[in-house]
């Protein structure tokens, strides 16, 4: 890691909105006439800079009152776009390049007929926070109900161009395929999204064993820029460590193919060496236990660090992601950047704030040596360090997949508890 950001200490202290205008690595552009524009995601890429995507929005807007545990459909852009709009501010202010529109499971098999204003709303409020920073619009779209219930190619390309049409029409400056378990559907999502002639990036929330019908990450990432991708990588289900070793297995894969594309990674925020291999939702804790696994701002500029050093140049962070570990990629990018994030203001370096504290023992941990080798304690003595994943193994087309018009039954989930209760007793 680079042990400080600046020599000139002016810059520390200078808002991104005032120092990224006199940045050359600001991201912008003052053609003649005085007008600046935004350069896009691939020019920023292929220049070399480091794109700092943005952090969790169903996860965070859950814990705030605002979305739904188990759905995690995004009507809060319609209901509520105040808290939608606040939570992109927050990320803007930490630093990040890309809002994504809010449109998780945003597509008409999940939200009927709800679907097309809840993408418009979520385009407007992603484009007006932009307008506030150096940041571009990412219209999303994610994997569909459908898929697992063995529907159609047509018909999950039909959800697909739905959400594009959208997008188009709002002009988002890039497009992404997030959160496919498939990387079949991924590719049928990746080949949709480039009909619009959009930049398009696509993440899988898989790990190092590849997707779930055994496709290795890999084969994963050559199969998506064959599709059309220029920008591959992984989000979701896992921590940084074993995203990283994922996205390192994907660019071994492009090598060996001679194929080029730039690198991505967005994980979680949550520790998941114990987890099987669907990630964190096959932990015990999922949805609503996990906040001892939460990653301290040291470990996600350690995931900066790592990421960068592996050749990643769009970094960010999915579910658990809050606005200060996003700043703390910031921070850890700061010298690459040339910047540091408005966020920082209030924020010093490695504890640096700490040496105005009144009690001395707590100045004396103002220091980056502290806060690296302080071994962390969970508070909680009778607790386990890790758990065992539940292992039901179901796949593409089991029963218990299948997409639900109603509500689950007290029959069916009392099917459920019973099934969990015989699988505990085996494992």
């Amino acid at each position: 890691m680079v042990s400080s950001y600046f020599s000139d200490a002016r810059r520390l202290l200078c808002p991104l909105s005032l120092w990224a205008k006199r940045c050359p690595n600001s991201g912008e552009m003052t053609p003649v006439g005085g007008k600046r524009v935004k350069k896009g995601i691939l020019e920023r890429l292929n220049s070399g800079e480091v794109v700092i995507g943005d952090g969790s929005f169903v996860f965070t807007l859950e814990k705030r009152g605002y979305v739904k545990a188990g759905l995690w459909t995004p009507e809060a852009a319609v209901e509520y776009p105040e808290a939608v709009r606040q939570l992109h501010m927050e990320y803007l202010r930490a630093g990040s390049n890309v809002m994504q529109t809010f449109t998780f499971f945003a597509g008409k098999d999940n939200l009927e007929s709800k679907w097309k204003d809840v993408n418009e709303a979520a385009c407007d409020l992603a484009r007006e926070v932009t307008e506030k920073g150096d940041a571009l619009v990412a219209g999303g779209i994610s994997q569909t109900s459908l898929y697992k219930n063995q529907k159609n190619k047509l018909e999950i390309k039909e959800i697909f161009q739905q959400q594009l049409e959208v997008f188009t029409r709002k002009n988002v400056d890039f497009l992404i395929a997030e959160y496919f378990e498939y990387c079949e559907e991924a590719v049928w999502a990746v080949e949709v999204l480039k009909e619009s002639g959009k930049p398009v990036a696509a993440t899988m929330c898989i790990g190092p064993e590849g997707d779930m019908h055994n496709l290795t990450p890999g084969e994963c990432a050559v199969r998506l820029v064959k599709a059309g991708a220029s920008i591959v990588g992984v989000n979701c289900h896992f921590d940084p460590t074993i995203s990283l070793k994922t996205v390192k297995l994907m660019k071994e894969g492009l090598e060996a193919a001679r194929l080029k594309a730039h690198l991505m990674t967005q994980p979680l925020a949550y520790h998941t060496p114990d987890c099987g291999k669907q990630g964190f939702i096959d932990l015990p804790e999922f949805p609503f236990g996990l906040e001892p696994r939460v990653a301290t701002r040291w470990d996600i500029q350690k995931y900066a660090r790592e990421a960068y050093n592996l050749g990643v140049r769009y970094i960010g962070g999915c579910c658990g992601f809050e606005p200060y570990h996003i700043r703390a990629i910031a921070e850890e990018l700061a010298p690459e950047r040339g910047f540091l994030p408005e966020a920082s203001e209030k924020h010093g370096s490695w504890g640096s704030g700490l040496s105005m504290h009144t009690k001395p023992w707590i100045r004396a941990r103002a220091r980056r040596e502290y806060w690296e080798s302080l071994p962390l304690a969970s508070g909680r003595p009778y607790c386990p360090s890790m758990t065992k994943p539940d292992a039901w193994g179901v796949t593409k087309g089991t029963t218990e997949l299948m997409q639900q018009k109603e509500a689950t039954t007290d029959q069916q989930l009392n099917e459920l508890f019973h099934k969990q209760k015989f699988k505990s007793s085996i494992a």
